[in-house]
C-alpha cells in the first residue's frame, strides 16, 4: 500500500550542490603525468569523508543529536551512507536532512537526493531524535561509506583516468560520449559527466558511455570525465573532448492553410470540431484554433474541442496550423457552430483525487464519494496513481507493495490490482447496491467508479500517471520518441480503452473501457528532484512537452474513432524554481486542457520552524529567504507570467494539515517559531487529515489563529502546531481563485473530508 503524496522536496529541498570539476589535464600531457594526477587526488581523498556525533538536549526519556558529515578532501563526493548501532532499549523517534532505515539495532542513513554531492570541503548536518529507556548510552560503530566516521583507515586509492574520451553522433540538441573504463583497488562505482564546471550526467560502474541532452544547436560544448568509488576516492578528469552540435535548421516556410472547419458536435458548454490538416516542408506541430479573435485550445492533431462556452449561443471558429520554427499558416475558412440550449456555464472545475489506497487505513471507499455529498460537487475526478515501469517504461498493473518512502526503489514495479479492480464489494459498501460476484471480470475501485459514473453521467473521470511514489521512470520514459509513443500507447490502452491485465480471474479485454475519460500527468518532477532515487535531466523540460504533445496526439487520435474528445491534464509544481528548471509553460498548456498548480506543501515539519503550508499569500515576517518564501500568488504568477492562460489554470486546496511538535509560544503563538521536529500524525509524522484536525481544535486545549490578510489558520497548544485549510479559509481561497479568473480548484484529497464532506462543500459553494 503507497502513501499519499508527500512532497517534501518540492519546496524544502535544500540547495542543489554543484560539484567543482578540476582543472582538467591538456590532452597532450603524458600518461605519468595523469598517474601522478591521479595518485594527488588518492592522497587528497585519505580519511576524506568524516562524520562527527554532537548531542543536544535531554528529556530524561530521550534527547536530540546529530552527526555532521565534512568532506575533508579537495575533490567533490558523490553520495555518502552512515552508519551506526543503537545501545539497547535505543529506537530513533525521528530524523531529518536524510533519508534512513532501520534493521535491528543498525541504522543506515543516505543523502537525500537534494544533496546528492558533497563538495570538497563541505559540510552536512543530519539531525535526529533518539528515545531510550533508563539511562543515556552514546551510539556505537559509527561509520561513513563503510569505514571509521573519525577518517581512520579505509580505501585511500582514487580510480584510473578514464581513458580515450571521445564523441560519437552528434545533433542538434545532443552529444554521445564514451570512454574506456577506470580500474580501482576496489571498485569502480560511476562516472561523472561534466559540461565545464557543470555535471551533466552519471552512468554506472559499468557503463562507459552516455548521451548529453537538452543542448542547443550549433553551440560549443566541452565535456570531461571522472570515474570515483564508493569510499568518494575521485580519478582525475579525462578530456576535455570538444563538440559542435548541428546548427539549427532554417525553416521560412509556412504550413498550408488548414481545410474549413466542420462542426462534428456539441453540447451545452463546447463545440467539436474536425478539418483537413495542413502539410509542411518540415512538419506541422500544431493547430491553434480560434473562437472569434482570441485563441481558445491549441492541439497537435486535426480535431478539438472547444469548451466553457454558453448554453444556446453561437460561435465562430477558424483554425491556423504551426511549424516547429514558429510559421503560421493563414486562417481556415470560418465555421459557426452554436451550443445546445440547457446546461450551466462552467465557471469553475472542481477536480479531486481518489486515493487507491484510500480503502485500507482510512476506511474511505467510492460509496463514501457518494454519501458525503462530494461527487455531486465534482466536474473531474482523478485516480490516484498508476505506475510506470521499471524495464518496459510503459503503463502496466500488478500486485506488488511499495517499499518504505525513504527507498530510492520504492515505487519499481509496485501496483495494486486488487484494489484497483480485484477487491469484491459487497451490497452495503457499493454505491450501486449490489454484491460483487466472484466470476465478475471487473471488480474494486474501478468498478466502483463505474457505478459513480453511471449515477453521476456528467462527472468525468481520469488516472493520475505518476505521483509522488511513482515518478522514478518519467524522465527515461520521455525522453524518446519511441519511448515516448510506447509510453502513450500502453497508457490509452490499458486505462482509456480499458484493456487490463488478466490477475487472479479479473480484468481482461476491454474490461475497463468507458471508465476513464482522460489522463492525468504527475511527473514530480521534470529536471527537479523529487522522491529519493528519481531520474532527472536537463532533457527533460524539452521531452515533457514532446510526451504531452505524444498523448495529445493519441488521444485525438482514439477519440476520432470514438467520437468523443479525451482530456489531458497535469498536476504541476508551486516552487518557481522548479518551474524555471522543467516546465515550457507555453508548449506544454497547448496540449493540456488544464492543469492545476500545486497549493500546499509550502512549508512543513521537514524544516525546524513552523510556517504556513497553503496561504494565498507571503505571511508578514516570514524568517526564510525571499527564494524560500512560498504562496499561492507567487506559484501562480509564475505560471501567468510565463503565458499560462488562466482559464486553464486551478489550484490545489490540501483536505489536511502540516504540523510540528516541541514549539514554543514566543510572541507569535507559535508561528515562526523552532522546533523540536514533525508534529504528531495518525499515519506519518508532520501531516494530519483534516477530520482529526477539526477534532483536536474542538477539544484538545488548541486555539484557532488566522491571518486574514495572507490568508491561512493554524491551530496551536503551546506545543503542537498545524497549519491547515478549513471551511472559513476555503471560502477566503475560493473568492482568491475566482477575483483572479482561474479555471477553479484540485483538492487532495477525499479521505481527508468530514463523513459529510464539509469541505468539498466549501469549496463548491465558494466556487458558485
Amino acid at each position: 500500500m503507497r502513501r499519499r503524496r508527500i512532497s517534501l522536496p518540492l519546496l524544502a529541498a535544500g540547495t542543489l550542490l554543484v560539484p567543482v570539476l578540476a582543472a582538467a589535464l591538456p590532452a597532450t600531457m603524458a600518461s605519468a603525468a595523469a598517474e601522478r594526477a591521479a595518485t594527488s587526488a588518492a592522497e587528497a581523498a585519505a580519511g576524506s569523508v568524516t562524520a562527527a556525533f554532537a548531542k543536544g538536549s535531554d528529556w530524561s526519556t530521550g534527547y536530540e543529536g546529530s552527526y555532521t558529515v565534512t568532506n575533508g578532501s579537495t575533490a567533490p563526493v558523490n553520495g555518502w551512507t552512515l552508519e551506526f548501532d543503537l545501545p539497547t532499549g535505543n529506537t530513533v523517534a525521528g530524523l531529518w536532512n536524510a533519508s534512513y532505515t532501520t534493521s535491528a539495532s543498525h541504522v543506515t542513513v543516505k543523502n537525500p537526493g537534494w544533496a546528492a554531492t558533497l563538495p570538497a570541503g563541505g559540510t552536512y548536518n543530519v539531525g535526529f531524535n533518539i528515545a531510550y529507556s533508563g539511562s543515556y548510552q552514546p551510539l556505537k560503530n559509527c561509520k561513513i561509506n563503510g569505514q571509521p566516521c573519525d577518517g581512520s583507515g579505509g580505501d585511500q586509492t582514487a580510480p584510473t583516468v578514464p581513458g580515450d574520451l571521445r564523441t560519437g553522433t552528434v545533433t542538434q540538441t545532443s552529444v554521445d560520449l564514451s570512454w574506456t573504463a577506470s580500474a580501482d583497488n576496489v571498485a569502480v562505482t560511476g562516472y561523472d559527466v561534466f559540461q565545464g564546471g557543470t555535471k551533466v550526467a552519471t552512468a554506472d560502474g559499468a557503463t562507459t558511455g552516455v548521451t548529453v541532452q537538452g543542448l542547443t544547436a550549433g553551440t560549443a560544448y566541452q565535456f570531461t570525465v571522472q570515474a570515483f568509488d564508493a569510499a568518494g576516492n575521485r580519478s582525475a578528469a579525462a578530456g576535455p573532448v570538444s563538440a559542435t552540435t548541428s546548427p539549427p535548421v532554417e525553416d521560412r516556410e509556412a504550413p498550408s492553410t488548414p481545410g474549413t472547419p466542420a462542426v462534428t458536435g456539441s453540447d451545452a458548454n463546447s463545440v467539436s470540431l474536425s478539418w483537413a490538416p495542413s502539410t509542411d516542408n518540415v512538419g506541422v506541430t500544431a493547430y491553434d484554433v480560434y473562437n472569434g479573435t482570441a485563441l481558445a485550445v491549441t492541439v497537435t492533431s486535426p480535431a478539438a474541442t472547444v469548451g466553457s462556452l454558453a448554453p444556446d449561443t453561437s460561435y465562430t471558429f477558424t483554425v491556423k496550423a504551426r511549424d516547429a520554427a514558429g510559421n503560421v499558416s493563414p486562417a481556415s475558412g470560418p465555421v459557426t457552430g452554436k451550443t445546445k440550449p440547457g446546461g450551466s456555464n462552467p465557471a469553475a472545475m472542481k477536480i479531486g483525487y481518489f486515493t487507491q489506497w484510500s480503502i485500507y487505513a482510512r476506511g474511505y471507499s467510492v460509496k463514501q464519494l457518494d454519501t458525503s455529498g462530494s461527487a455531486g460537487r465534482l466536474t473531474t475526478l482523478n485516480y490516484a496513481f498508476a505506475n510506470i515501469h521499471p524495464s518496459t517504461k510503459q503503463c502496466f498493473i500488478t500486485n506488488k507493495a511499495a517499499g518504505p518512502d525513504n527507498d530510492p526503489n520504492a515505487g519499481d514495479g509496485a501496483g495494486d490490482a486488487w484494489a484497483d479492480f480485484g477487491k469484491g464489494w459487497d451490497a452495503g459498501s457499493s454505491v450501486a447496491g449490489t454484491t460483487d460476484t466472484w466470476d465478475q471480470k471487473l471488480a474494486g475501485n474501478f468498478n466502483q467508479l463505474k457505478q459513480l459514473k453511471a449515477k453521476y453521467p456528467n462527472l468525468k473521470m481520469q488516472i493520475s500517471l505518476g505521483g509522488w511514489s511513482y515518478s522514478k521512470w518519467f524522465s527515461d520514459a520521455a525522453a524518446t520518441d519511441a519511448s515516448r509513443k510506447a509510453l502513450v500507447s500502453s497508457c490509452i490502452d490499458m486505462y482509456i480503452k480499458g484493456n487490463l491485465p488478466v490477475i487472479d480471474g479479473r480484468g481482461g479485454a476491454g474490461s475497463a473501457a468507458g471508465i476513464f475519460e482522460g489522463i492525468d500527468l504527475d511527473w514530480e518532477w521534470p529536471n527537479s528532484d523529487g522522491h529519493t532515487g528519481n531520474i532527472f535531466r536537463p532533457a527533460d523540460k524539452a521531452n515533457y512537452t514532446l510526451l504531452a504533445q505524444e498523448f495529445r496526439r493519441q488521444l485525438d487520435a482514439f477519440g476520432a474513432t470514438t467520437g468523443k474528445h479525451y482530456t489531458l491534464s497535469a498536476f504541476l509544481p508551486a516552487d518557481p524554481a522548479k518551474v524555471s528548471a522543467g516546465i515550457d509553460i507555453p508548449g506544454l498548456f497547448g496540449a493540456f486542457d488544464f492543469a492545476t498548480i500545486q497549493g500546499y506543501d509550502y512549508h512543513g515539519g521537514w524544516e525546524m520552524v513552523t510556517n504556513q503550508q497553503s496561504a494565498i499569500k507571503v505571511a508578514a515576517g516570514d524568517p526564510n529567504p525571499p527564494a524560500r518564501q512560498f504562496s499561492s500568488e507567487i506559484a501562480i504568477g509564475a505560471y501567468v507570467s510565463g503565458g499560462a492562460p488562466k482559464s486553464k489554470l486551478t489550484l490545489g486546496i490540501p483536505f489536511y494539515g502540516r504540523g510540528w511538535t516541541g514549539v514554543p509560544r514566543g510572541t507569535t503563538n507559535g508561528l515562526f517559531q523552532t522546533a523540536t521536529g514533525p508534529g504528531p500524525g495518525t499515519y506519518e509524522a508532520g501531516f494530519e487529515d483534516y477530520k482529526k484536525l477539526k477534532q483536536m481544535a474542538a477539544g484538545g486545549g488548541y486555539t484557532i489563529y488566522r491571518d486574514p490578510v495572507a490568508g491561512y489558520a493554524y491551530i496551536y497548544n503551546g506545543s503542537v502546531f498545524y497549519s491547515y485549510d478549513d471551511p472559513t479559509e476555503i471560502a477566503r481561497k475560493t473568492a482568491w481563485i475566482k477575483s483572479q479568473g482561474l479555471a477553479g480548484a484540485m483538492i487532495w484529497a477525499f479521505d481527508g473530508d468530514t463523513p459529510n464532506g464539509e469541505l468539498m462543500a466549501a469549496v463548491d459553494n465558494g466556487l458558485k
